[in-house]
């Protein structure tokens, strides 16, 4: 007789179908596991055996085998475990056969009979949904899995003896409740930081149509301090992109005690990472910095300094908003739809644009030259906004601070989006979509300009070289501001001010 047990493979945040198949035959002693397991599944054997002989039972003296189906899928994690550990039982009479027949389950084992934490909860809860299946995950995990739905039937188990005494009936489980997890603390404020008007105008520009932002000055000008303040005027997540997220940080393990994370993800990898930390892959082609970032902001400060083949890996998941990971054996996809930030000196020494200042390496614009040539052109053609952040003053510290902070800047940006989110929604696309990810031949028709602002657009077109992706996305940045402004036309103003970000920070002279 074969007992069965459904479970997960994570193919990216795809949870695809696994059926557990244990057999126990006499014959010789031996506990087999087959079906592409790597090693964290072959040692499920011995946590097996011994969260078994800690819960009072004892493993046969026949000949086991547990078979992973699909034998071809490469099966990877210690959430294997709890499943194997339920067939086991389930063949020797411990707990009964059919208790199973309607759950999907995952967890790990510790030898003492515990179940512990597993990473996958959520999308394994919303395929487990999707198959008409209840889902058995550990108890850290039960907050997570319960956003499946109010009609997932959800076990959260401590241990295998409290599972076993659910079955027998002499002991109920309820069902977890969704957890949001609590604040960290206040998120840093725009009234912080003492001038830089310029700069806080194409903040927020960059929040309200959600466009990817280069800020170039010399050190301590606050552009750190900048892109720390824009999740404070982003607008809040809806419940789809809480889920969106969320299963991108469950797959990586992010999320603390089962509880979802309500604000926007805010990434700053330092400018060493590599290849596969920052686009992901690694073992198990885990998620990256750009999947981890989905949804939110993805910081990269001191940009030259990172490995030019790193960043230049940037460039397909700006374009198409996912990043595919492919392996000899298999193909993942992630979700990447972040909003860059990127922070730079004008040079290495970081004083190339102050007056006076004369580099030993040579020419000031040699040595910028240089330094900024770490940067691609294709990399920059993608970037909206490209602004020049001037050192602060000692005139501007000792003024008070600004009257008006995040709060205001915030609330322009959510009417800016509402705006958006009508617009789009009415043309069939999702809410979630933004004038800086709605499709190129939809920004022609909705950011189409008035008379004048056509001849600026094709003036500048020529003068300034624009490419095809270069003139959609000032398209792209005017349409915003026409929305920050209410207006419904992007007019000739809106234009200009958009092609000014455009030719700030690669030394072009910008169309007026």
């Amino acid at each position: 007789m074969v007992t069965r047990v459904a479970t997960v493979a994570f193919e990216g945040i795809e949870a695809r179908a696994v059926d557990v198949q244990v057999q126990i035959i006499p014959g010789s002693v031996v506990f087999t596991v087959v079906g592409l397991p790597d090693k964290a599944v072959a040692e499920s054997r011995e946590r097996v055996r011994g969260a078994l002989i800690a819960s009072g039972l004892a493993l046969p003296a026949k000949r086991i085998t547990v078979n992973l189906a699909p034998a071809d899928l490469p099966k990877e994690g210690s959430h294997y475990d709890l499943p194997i550990a339920l067939g086991v039982m389930a063949a020797i009479g411990a707990i009964p056969v059919d208790a199973l027949g309607g759950y999907c389950v995952l967890g790990e084992l510790a030898l003492d009979g515990s179940i512990t934490g597993v990473n996958g909860v959520l999308p394994a809860a919303i395929a487990a949904a999707a198959r008409g299946l209840g889902l058995i995950c550990p108890a850290s995990t039960g907050p997570e899995a319960a956003w499946a739905g109010g009609d997932l039937d959800v076990l959260a188990p401590r241990s295998l003896i409290q599972l076993a005494n659910h079955f027998k009936g002499s002991q109920v489980m309820a069902r977890p409740e969704p957890s949001i997890a609590g604040p960290a603390g206040p998120l840093p404020d725009l009234a912080d930081i003492k001038g830089q008007e310029g700069s806080k105008r194409a903040l927020e520009i960059a929040a309200a149509g959600s466009h990817n932002l280069l800020m170039n000055g010399p050190p301590g000008s606050g552009k750190s301090m900048l892109a720390a303040r824009l999740p404070s005027i982003l607008p809040p997540l809806d419940p789809r992109e809480l889920l969106d997220i969320s299963m991108v940080q469950s797959v990586a393990g992010e999320l603390r005690g089962g509880a979802l994370s309500n604000r926007r993800p805010f990434r700053q990898p330092h400018h060493s990472a590599s290849m596969a930390a920052l686009v992901g892959g690694g073992l198990g082609a885990r998620p990256g910095e750009v999947s981890l970032a989905h949804g939110g902001v993805l910081f990269l400060d001191e940009l030259p300094e990172f490995a030019p083949q790193v960043l230049d890996g940037l460039r397909q998941p700006m374009e198409t908003g996912a990043v595919m990971i492919a392996r000899a054996n298999h193909r993942v996809t992630y979700p990447a739809r972040f909003q860059l930030v990127a922070a730079m000196n004008p040079c290495r020494c970081g004083q190339g644009l102050e007056p006076g200042y004369a580099c030993r390496r040579g020419p000031n614009e040699r040595c910028m030259a240089q330094y900024q040539a770490r940067i691609s052109g294709p990399l920059l053609d993608r970037i909206d906004l490209r602004i020049e952040v001037p050192a602060v003053t000692a005139a501007d510290l000792i003024l008070p601070s600004p009257a008006e902070g995040s709060r205001e800047a915030a609330g322009r940006v959510a009417t800016a989006r509402a705006l958006q989110s009508t617009r789009y929604a009415g043309r069939g696309l999702p809410a979630a979509t933004t004038n800086a990810t709605c499709p190129a031949n939809l920004i022609e028709e909705v950011a189409s300009p008035d008379a004048d602002g056509t001849a600026l657009i094709r003036q500048a077109a020529e003068t300034m070289r624009l490419s095809a992706r270069g003139f959609h996305r000032t398209l792209r940045v005017a349409r915003t501001l026409a929305d920050l402004d209410g207006e419904p036309q992007v007019r000739r103003l809106h234009l200009a001010e958009a092609l000014s970000y455009r030719g700030r920070g690669d030394g072009t002279a910008a169309a007026a």
